[in-house]
């Protein structure tokens, strides 16, 4: 961000996003309290806006910062519509960590995860992240047409026998021939997070971001499903070039908008009649490249603005034929969904299970009242849901429905997980 941009945000803007920060050890989600947190603009680090400490839950206020105006967002401009912000994260016993450009948009909260490393750890730190532009807003390479199926008869191209939504994705942040690449493990739901995070804006209408999102994970799951790079030759899902896959950026921060769409709906993908795989929806921004028979994200927005919903938004570009689907499975779970809500009243062996992982949880995150795992859903194990959901962006209804379920299975599996991935 320019110091001219920096001066419009001083003197001319009033409005403002907000920007909550997270800091946690590199493995298990484990929180790290009482870390130093130093807000400047990008551009002047040296001018602090903002200092504040995590609580026990490693977590920061909601910081509200000035942004430029709402509209930015809502049309191509030339004028950058999210203002950059620097923060710099100090705990005693681990490394400081600096990220730059981190994204705010008018109205909307961005969500930054500061994973700190311990030093007297073995673990290589990445101390100094620079979070490149959307991709609306830079200048990134289109994506290369590829057909929408991967054809099944040649031997060995299909490899799963059933469509599973994977826990980790293994990102190659760099185009598929690049061996100086490094590749990352990336949770799935992370993943998508990450790359709507990059490829949209926040501000945009509800089922548009809805459309783009089912998009993202249907093509991501075409990529798992048909173990596209694996069949050439390679050890990675999927890629950071915007040529051959999406923008998946390494530290960047997500909105909680977007964070709570792929809660929702993170389970599902696109399909066609009589076709197995996910549909490799394939998209364009609309303005400065084309792509017939493709998903325009400006497009998108249009549609959105105008009062389709995500459905027919996805139909209008990829053709009546589309719907939307679910995958078989969900890996890396102890338990799926009961298919109902739990919610204070209910009894049995799924309230059992989801308070004795909450009971897990609350050791880490001392915030979340410790509950007996009784199998009887009362006053006490409403609270401590209201409260998990508090700390991990949930709507706060003390329910236990689909997101919160899956949510605690995330966490629960991250805090009490040995070996972690990296």
């Amino acid at each position: 961000m320019s110091r001219q941009n920096i001066r419009y945000l001083q003197n001319d803007t009033t409005d403002e996003g907000g920007l909550q920060i997270n800091v946690e050890t590199p493995s298990g989600r484990l929180p790290i309290e009482n870390a130093e947190v130093t807000v400047s603009y990008t551009g002047e680090p040296d001018s602090t806006l903002e200092k504040v400490t995590t609580n026990s839950s490693g977590q920061t206020g909601r910081l509200m910062l000035r942004t430029p105006p709402l509209e930015y967002s809502m049309e191509p401009s030339e004028q950058q519509p999210y203002a950059e912000y620097t923060i710099q994260v100090t705990a005693k016993g681990f490394i400081p960590v600096n990220i730059s450009g981190i994204q705010v948009f008018s109205g909307e909260t961005a969500v930054q995860r500061v994973r700190l490393v311990p030093e007297e750890s073995d673990i290589n730190p990445v101390d100094n992240i620079v979070i490149p532009a959307n991709t609306l807003f830079g200048n990134f390479p289109p994506k290369i047409p590829e057909d929408e199926i991967k054809p099944m008869e040649e031997t060995g191209e299909i490899v799963l026998s059933r469509v599973v939504v994977p826990e980790y994705v293994i990102v190659h942040d760099g185009a598929p021939s690049d061996s100086t690449a490094r590749d990352y493990y990336v949770t799935y739901k992370d993943y998508i997070k990450n790359v709507a995070s990059s490829e949209i804006y926040a501000t945009w209408p509800d089922a548009t971001l809805r459309a783009n999102i089912l998009a993202i994970m249907s093509f991501t799951l075409n990529r798992v499903y048909t173990e596209w790079y694996r069949n050439k030759g390679y050890d990675f899902t999927i890629t950071s070039s915007t040529a051959f896959d999406h923008k998946w950026i390494y530290g960047r921060n997500i909105f909680s908008n977007i964070s709570r769409i792929v809660d929702d709906i993170f389970q599902n993908y696109l399909s066609r009649p009589n076709v197995k795989q996910p549909i490799l929806t394939q998209y364009c921004d609309g303005q400065r490249v084309s792509c017939p028979n493709w998903m325009s994200q400006w497009g998108s927005k249009d549609l959105g603005d105008r009062g389709y919903n995500f459905i027919e938004i996805l139909r209008y570009y990829y053709g009546s034929s589309i719907y939307v689907n679910e995958a078989d499975e969900i890996a890396g779970i102890p338990a799926s969904w009961p298919r109902v809500d739990l919610s204070v009243g209910s009894r049995g062996d799924k309230v059992r299970q989801m308070q004795s992982q909450l009971a897990r949880i609350s050791r880490a995150y001392p915030a979340i009242p410790t509950i007996s795992a009784d199998g009887i859903y009362g006053p006490a194990t409403a609270e401590a849901v209201e409260e998990f959901q508090s700390v991990f962006g949930l709507p706060v209804t003390g329910v236990v429905d689909y997101s919160t379920w899956y949510k605690i299975s995330e966490i629960y599996v991250a805090v009490t997980r040995i070996a972690e991935l990296y």
